[in-house]
């Protein structure tokens, strides 16, 4: 599990700057540099009423990824120590980014 840092703040998942999801999905399937990556588990709080967040944040949490071109990669896992995620003011996923991606 690796400690991830949220600069998402309008998220809903999104507290003191770490995640209540619990778990988070990269996307970035074919990504060559960070701004081909996004957190597809961001929720923006503006329009979701209703969450599976457990309110408590996590510093550490399980980070699916599929950017098989990352170093951090290893079968659909994340192996980084520490993400961060970036993004605040996106309105979907794609507005958001892993900049912890190094392409491998």
């Amino acid at each position: 599990m690796a400690e991830l840092g949220c600069g998402v703040r309008n998220c809903v998942y999104n507290k003191e700057e770490y995640c209540c999801k619990g778990d988070i999905f990269v996307g970035g399937r074919q990504a060559r540099k960070e701004d081909d990556t996004c957190c597809e588990s961001f929720v923006d709080r503006k329009t979701d009423s209703f969450s599976n967040s457990t309110g408590k944040p996590y510093k550490n949490i399980s980070i699916d990824c599929e950017a098989e071109n990352c170093k951090y990669n290893h079968s659909m896992r994340c192996v980084a120590e520490h993400v961060d995620i970036r993004g605040n003011g996106a309105n979907s996923s794609e507005g958001t980014i892993c900049a912890t991606f190094t392409e491998a």
